[in-house]
């Protein structure tokens, strides 16, 4: 039986003020992942799960039929020491949905729940459909996705749900974290020391704000480096020996990680090391029948600066999702109830034009 689609869109709030709920941090997510579990099957999936992945086929799967995955996450970040209001309370006000995970990723998951849902019993599909919930989103658990793709069948093309305000995203920016180490002479304050490795920091740091790639993407600008944190000293009198930076690097489709590296290798006026090189930037054709099938119901195409599951697929894969980025890990997180509702309808719409 087919649920219209007004009534899927409340289903959809009304699980995820059940999630808001529940504390879901990375690798703490069982709970979330029974309610999410209990969701699907009593509008009748049969579900799987791993670790506290869950995931499942289309009614009528067929082994000779490409397959699309939907996919977004249930873990949240814990919240910061600014909420005014309780992050596992969630309640409307004004038509906002508050709770943590409300935006990053609540409203996307339970919207492609619902999408998935509609889709379920229909037999005459050119793709399968596969939903995965998925965890450790947020810190890049080996729990993750990562864990959930090798037991999948191959995905042709996929859809991450992330607050895009129902914008098509058709790439996204790769991330390497580097570890910098800037070099100096470890001594007393109270002598002359003209290697200091805190001063040494000073044109480092200059350097990393200064410097630019040469390559330009058309669609997610230029290659950004942030120095995000240093640390260097264990007391007062003592010069320290070097300090330590992190660099936080987001990619464009211009360059892969092992490229940008080397050139970092090269040039940069420190130590540098990555901490991952496998975290790329992910894009999907604008000529891609699910792209078109968005931009002919009105949805505008962008490029994405953060990170998603996107990173851990090979195929070509579309961020869409209710939802604004910019509320992401923000204070009294929240999201419109509008969006969900809307979205909702434009996820089974896309599909609909996709799908045929």
């Amino acid at each position: 039986m087919t649920i219209d689609k007004e009534t899927l869109a409340q289903e959809a709030i009304a699980l995820l003020k059940q999630l808001i709920a529940i504390p879901s941090f990375s690798e703490e997510e069982d709970e979330t992942a029974e309610a999410i579990d209990a969701w699907l099957k009593k509008h009748g999936v049969a579900t799987k799960r791993q670790y506290n992945n869950i995931y499942a086929f289309n009614k009528y799967y067929d082994e000779s039929k490409p397959n699309l995955l939907l996919n977004s996450h249930h873990d949240t970040v814990k919240p910061n020491s600014a909420y005014t209001k309780d992050p596992f309370h969630p309640h409307v006000e004004n038509g906002k949905l508050y709770g943590l995970g409300s935006n990053d990723a609540g409203g996307c998951l339970c919207s492609l729940l619902a999408t998935f849902v509609h889709f379920y019993e229909r037999k005459d599909l050119p793709y399968n459909i596969i939903m995965s919930a998925t965890a450790e989103e947020e810190d890049a658990g080996d729990k993750s996705i990562s864990a959930l793709l090798p037991i999948l069948p191959e995905i042709e093309v996929a859809i991450v749900g992330e607050p895009t305000l129902m914008q098509l995203a058709i790439a996204e920016k790769g991330l390497v974290v580097f570890e910098g180490k800037v070099e100096g002479t470890p001594s007393h304050a109270a002598h002359p020391n003209d290697n200091n490795s805190i001063y040494n920091t000073i044109e480092v740091l200059e350097w990393f704000k200064n410097y630019t790639f040469d390559k330009v993407s058309d669609v997610l600008g230029p290659v950004k480096m942030t120095v995000t944190q240093i640390s260097a000293g264990s007391q007062h009198n003592v010069v320290p020996g070097h300090v330590d930076l992190v660099i936080d690097t987001r990619v464009n489709d211009c360059y892969t990680n092992e490229e940008v590296n080397a050139i970092l290798q090269a040039e940069a006026p420190c130590k540098l090391t990555p901490r991952s090189l496998n975290l790329s930037s992910s894009a999907i054709d604008i000529n891609h029948p699910l792209v078109q099938s968005g931009i002919a119901i009105g949805r505008e195409t962008y490029g994405s600066p953060t990170l998603s599951d996107q990173a851990e697929l090979s195929c070509q894969s579309l961020k869409l999702g209710p939802g604004d980025s910019t509320r992401s890990h923000s204070a009294n997180e929240f999201i419109y109830v509008k969006e969900i509702e809307e979205g909702v309808g434009l996820y089974i719409d896309i599909l609909e034009g996709f799908l045929g």
